[in-house]
């Protein structure tokens, strides 16, 4: 039986699982919003970046990886969304939100200077070892992820695919949307060979990605 292209993460043993479990029973904190790149911290340990377009449930995603309601904050308002948000993962990681992308009502001066903000940040930052692409598992992968993921190779940085909002698919129309992704995804040379399920309202995935991270050195 030949393997399906670009699989599901399969879930932690019970070792990884508990690694990743303390990681993020540890230290999470907001460090800083950055504007530019002279603004970014030490490049001192691994990133990992997360990014999405808006109400894909990033900031829900990262909350519920926390165990923290409060961390990272939904904001619809442009200002707001055109900064990288640094939190530091005890003293071993940064996670990085992105600004979520496909803003139609923001300005265009301010989607352009963000555009060349991530360009800058994708390509020059020498310690961010993934990013993890959120897609919303009613809709699938649109046009604007398809642009973040060029992006992404050409800038040579491997990307996963996380599906957001699984709890909110029905199994057969999961699969249908599993087959539209993994199509998406054979073009682009970046992509990690794993797709990563989530709901952040019922837990589910969120083990497996606190062990994918854990395990990113």
């Amino acid at each position: 039986m030949t393997p399906l292209p670009f699989p599901l993460t399969p879930e932690p043993d019970a070792e990884a699982a508990e690694r990743g479990r303390k990681l993020f029973a540890g230290p999470v904190e907001f460090l800083k919003g950055v504007v530019a790149m002279d603004g970014l911290p030490p490049a001192d340990r691994p990133e990992l970046c997360f990014a999405g377009r808006s109400n894909v449930g990033k900031s829900s995603l990262i909350n519920a990886l926390t165990g923290r309601k409060g961390l990272a904050r939904a904001s619809n308002t442009p200002g707001r969304t055109q900064e990288i948000n640094y939190f530091t993962l005890g003293d071993s990681h940064y996670l990085v939100d992105l600004p979520g992308y496909g803003y139609a009502e923001a300005p265009v001066k301010i989607v352009e200077k963000w555009q060349r903000l991530l360009k800058s940040y994708l390509a020059g930052r020498q310690t961010l070892r993934r990013a993890f692409v959120l897609i919303d598992a009613r809709h699938g992968v649109k046009a604007v992820d398809d642009e973040i993921m060029k992006l992404l190779d050409g800038a040579a940085v491997t990307f996963q695919t996380v599906l957001t909002k699984a709890d909110k698919v029905k199994a057969a129309d999961r699969e249908k949307v599993l087959v539209q992704v993994r199509g998406a995804l054979a073009r682009h040379p970046a992509a990690f060979p794993e797709i990563l399920l989530t709901s952040s309202e019922k837990g589910d995935g969120i083990a497996t990605l606190r062990a994918v991270i854990e395990g990113i050195g």
